[in-house]
C-alpha cells in the first residue's frame, strides 16, 4: 500500500488545531515531517505516533485551476486604454472577482496596451471577453 502523507493544513484540520500550532510542533521536533520544497508533509505513521491513535484518512484535496494570461492590444490610444483599465478595475470590485488580479500597462509611444490577468478560469474568461469587446474595432 502506498505511503499516505498529510499537509500541515490537513493535520491542523484533523486535530482541530491552528496551522501555526502544527508548524510549531514540526519546528520543535515534536511532530516528524518531511520538507518538500517550501511545504511540510507528515507521514501517516508519524501522525499516529504523535497522537497515539490511528490517523483518519486525509481529506481529499480540492481541485483548482488558475490561468495566467497576457493580452497585447496594438494600435490603442490613451483614452481607449484608460477605458479598458477603468472598466476592468470596476469589474474587479464586483461580485465573482475574488482571487482575480489584473494589471494594465499602456505604452503610449507604441500605442500598445498589455493586460495581465491571473486567477480562476471563469473570472479570467469574463475579463478577457470584456477586453475583447472594448478593443474590437467596428466590423
Amino acid at each position: 500500500m502506498a505511503q499516505q502523507y498529510y499537509s500541515v493544513e490537513q493535520v491542523a484540520e484533523l486535530l482541530d488545531l491552528h496551522v501555526r500550532t502544527v508548524r510549531g510542533y514540526v519546528r520543535d521536533g515534536k511532530l516528524r515531517a518531511t520538507r518538500i520544497g517550501k511545504q511540510y508533509r507528515i507521514a501517516r505513521e508519524d501522525l499516529e505516533e504523535f497522537t497515539g491513535a490511528p490517523a483518519p484518512a486525509a481529506p481529499a484535496a480540492e481541485t483548482y485551476a488558475e490561468a495566467s494570461t497576457v493580452v497585447r492590444v496594438d494600435g490603442i490610444g490613451r483614452d481607449a486604454a484608460n477605458r479598458v483599465a477603468n472598466t476592468v478595475a470596476a469589474l474587479l470590485n464586483g461580485p465573482g472577482a475574488h482571487g482575480l488580479h489584473v494589471h494594465t500597462v499602456h505604452d503610449e509611444p507604441r500605442s500598445a496596451l498589455k493586460v495581465v490577468v491571473t486567477g480562476g478560469l471563469e473570472g479570467t474568461a469574463e475579463i478577457l471577453k470584456v477586453v475583447h469587446a472594448l478593443t474590437e474595432g467596428p466590423s
